[in-house]
Formats: C-alpha cells, structure tokens, sequence
C-alpha cells in the first residue's frame, strides 16, 4: 500500500497495466453485478434532474424499473445505488451496433445534452474506495471481463492509476495525484524492466 495524504492506495493501482477496451469486453461491467452503481451525496438528486434527456434512450424495463421503484435504491449495505433491472443492469445502460453497452449519462454528456452526472464510482472502475475511520482505501477490483484490459494496457504500458488519472483528480484533486505519481515512480524504480503484470 502506499499512503497519500489521507488515503492508502493498494500497490495494483501501480503495478497493474490497465487501459478500457471497450471493443472486447462490450462494457460488461454495467451489466455484471448484483448491484448497481454506488453513488456519492448529491449524485441521485443530479441524475434525476436529467433523466428526460436520456429516458427516451433506455430499455423499456428500465424505464419501468425508474418510473415504479426511482432511478436510485439504497442496497442491503446500506449504500445508495444505481437501480437495476432483472437483477443485474443498471438502468441507465444502453446499447450501441454489435451489442456494445454504454452509458446513457456518458453518451448525453459527450453529445453536449447534459452535465457530467455519471457517477464517480463508474467513472473511477476498476477503483473502489472504502471509507474507514480516519482514512479511505483506494483498491482495484479485479475480474475475469477486466482481463482485455489489462492485457491493452501492458500492450500500450499504461498503469492503472495513468489510465485512472482525469477520475482520480476529479475525486481526490490535482495534488493528491501528483503526489500518487511521484510515490509511483519512485516504487517502479525497482522494476527497470518493467513490472511483470
């Protein structure tokens, strides 16, 4: 783990290639889950502000889903999430030629229709962040959809916390992640040929 100011960022942030590839795995993690996506205060309150923009781009059971239970829930953690539909999609999941997923709040916010709402926990994925008394872990979800990625990102030698970097800042600011970066190339050093994952 490294510590940087007052979070503990778990070491596969650093040593883990990881770059989206979207074409191979077709957005599977906006469909895989028991769960939908975790949400921080405030983010239910800006999603449903713009959800007449984007309504008319989700399934019919999604829209069901939002209309009969709202776009968000709080799950059995007790953590508000994304409202999910048969189980498993998020209900803001929509789908382009060849059966890619992507999501409705990101796609209406690069065509310019609406704010960037997209949650920070889908923004920050495979990052999860723990809150714990005093500090926040910031670890790396690894699965078996991910592996694409992290074969693209050896491929390319992008790190996960490079990749990561726009969401990372976003969360935690400009000098969290600078520090993050220089704590990271000092860590590497010891790797000159590269780490081997």
């Amino acid at each position: 783990m490294l510590q940087i100011k007052d979070t503990l960022v778990s070491l596969d942030l650093v040593e883990r290639y990881f770059a989206c590839d979207l074409d191979a795995c077709l957005g599977q993690c906006c469909v895989d889950g028991d769960a939908g996506a975790p949400l921080a205060p405030g983010e239910a309150e800006k999603i449903e502000k713009v959800i007449p923009e984007v309504i008319d781009e989700l399934a019919p059971r999604a829209v069901k889903a939002i209309e009969e239970e709202g776009s968000s829930y709080v799950d059995p953690d007790g953590d508000e999430v994304t409202q999910i539909v048969d189980g498993r999609d998020c209900v803001f999941t929509c789908y382009a030629p060849g059966g890619k997923c992507l999501c409705a709040l990101e796609k209406a916010f690069r065509e310019g229709r609406i704010a960037d709402v997209k949650p920070i926990s889908c923004r920050l994925y495979p990052v999860r962040l723990k809150e714990y008394s005093g500090f926040t872990a910031v670890n790396m979800h690894r699965w078996k959809i991910c592996r694409p990625a992290e074969a693209l990102g050896k491929k390319l030698g992008v790190r996960a916390y490079e990749f990561l970097k726009e969401p990372l800042v976003a969360r935690f600011g400009q000098e969290w992640y600078d520090d993050l970066e220089v704590a990271a190339k000092e860590y590497l050093k010891q790797y000159p040929d590269g780490y081997p994952h």
